[in-house]
């Protein structure tokens, strides 16, 4: 039998994304614009009190293009506490003017394809951070789904553990040549989500998204056994920039 691998799993992910809707926001008076406006600043003041007591993490984005608004996206220890900030955002001031788009839930995921020396390598202090990660706020995220390919002689499921290992190795390698202009988080939803993975990137330049993702294409993990799902780019949306966004 062809040898599953076992994965070191950190924080739950929720990308949610949404939708304003904006003749329903143009309808209101100022007063309940301001206070929705507020409501979520409030989110986000709570949010940053989470993360800096290193019990979560959490980024604002505003999509660009037609399928979403704004993206976001929370880590938290337990899929409850996902649950209660989806439904507190949902029940908010701001929530009366947001419309669901699209999600996506999964788990911070590592493989291990190499062998450790301890018995807990999850316990190393640099994989629990990759684990429990604090999400860059830098200027720009990429974010997709992606499957491996499970068609004939194209069966990602039916190479050998050393082979898929050594595809991965490669793979990444080309990802290194990235570092310090990509930040990459790959979190794990199989059983989970209509997906098997999520890929988040950040960069302070969108450009470098089109050249990471485009030569990565000639890896032969991706090339082969890659299926890839929706794309979506947005930029970041600190808590002072809401006023600005939402002004009419």
């Amino acid at each position: 039998m062809v040898e599953a691998v076992e994965t070191m799993d950190g924080w739950y992910s929720l990308h949610d994304f949404r939708t304003v809707d904006w003749t329903s926001w143009k309808l209101a008076s100022e007063e309940e614009r301001q206070e929705a406006i507020h409501s979520l600043q409030q989110m986000l003041t709570k949010w940053e009190e989470v993360e800096a007591a290193k019990n979560g993490s959490h980024a604002l984005y505003n999509i660009v293009g037609q399928k979403a608004d704004l993206m976001f996206m929370f880590l938290r220890p337990t899929t409850n506490e996902l649950a209660a900030i989806e439904n507190e955002l949902n029940k908010s001031k701001m929530g009366a003017f947001l419309i669901p788009a699209h999600s996506y839930f999964s788990i911070v995921e590592l493989s291990k394809y190499r062998p450790y020396k301890e018995e807990h390598p999850e316990l190393i202090p640099e994989i629990a951070q990759r684990l429990k990660p604090i999400l860059p706020k830098w200027e720009h995220v990429c974010f997709y789904p992606m499957d491996r390919r499970r068609h004939g002689d194209e069966n990602w499921y039916t190479l050998e553990k050393d082979v898929r290992g050594k595809l991965l190795y490669e793979h990444s390698m080309t990802g290194r040549k990235y570092a310090g202009k990509v930040s990459q988080i790959i979190t794990g939803s199989i059983g989970l989500d209509d997906w098997e993975w999520g890929v988040t990137l950040f960069a302070h330049d969108p450009l470098q998204f089109k050249k990471i993702v485009y030569e990565m294409r000639f890896d032969e993990v991706s090339s082969r056994y890659g299926e890839f799902g929706e794309f979506f780019v947005g930029n970041y949306l600190a808590k002072e920039q809401l006023p600005a966004f939402f002004k009419i």
